[in-house]
């Protein structure tokens, strides 16, 4: 699982960092682009960046699709939890992990028609207007981002009915950070 899992993060964090720098370089661009310096100013008008818009709309929502499949891990999706807080123990189980199935049942099915329209998109010449990517690429991250976000339900659920646990996410928590202090008061004493 450690694998899925630093594979899911990467390509996270490596979309999130892509999109940064295209939408960086697109503003640059045009900012650059509207200074009246002779020669530099038709040197970059000569640049086509008008693919970086839709470049970043596509990475978002690649990166929101496995982001929401992320956040199923690590528990940081809002919930709305009080009630079921307020139930008896034998309750409370029950509705979660009626949840959690109902979660996975609902994102199998939108992974299962994703994939489907998938399979037909890919039988046609749709393109995106500015990249001109095969549009079943674009459509690609609905199946495997809510097969992904399926399966971390039932792995949520596997663990919850084995330990009685939900994963919790702590927002003060810093992964490093235990090190650098251990590091720090060694070399304090």
């Amino acid at each position: 699982m450690k694998f899925l899992d630093r594979l899911e993060e990467w390509i996270i964090a490596s979309l999130m960092a892509a999109a940064t720098v295209v939408i960086f370089v697109a503003v640059v661009h045009r900012y650059l682009s509207g200074l009246p310096i002779p020669g530099l100013q038709d040197f970059l008008i000569g640049l086509n960046l008008s693919w970086a818009q839709e470049l970043c709309i596509f990475m978002f929502v690649w990166m929101a699709k496995f982001g929401a499949a992320y956040g199923v891990r690590t528990g940081i999706h809002v919930g709305v939890d009080v009630l079921v807080n307020r139930l008896s123990e034998k309750w409370r189980q029950k509705v979660v992990v009626l949840s959690l199935l109902a979660g996975a049942f609902f994102t199998g099915v939108i992974g299962t028609l994703g994939a489907i329209f998938v399979a037909r998109m890919s039988q046609t010449d749709s393109t995106s207007s500015d990249l001109e990517l095969p549009m079943w690429i674009v459509y690609l991250a609905v199946p495997l981002g809510s097969y992904l976000m399926c399966f971390r339900f039932l792995q949520v659920t596997w663990h919850f009915l084995k330990n009685g646990e939900l994963p919790r996410h702590d927002h003060g928590y810093v992964e490093g950070l235990e090190d650098e202090i251990d590091e720090a008061r060694e070399h304090a004493v």
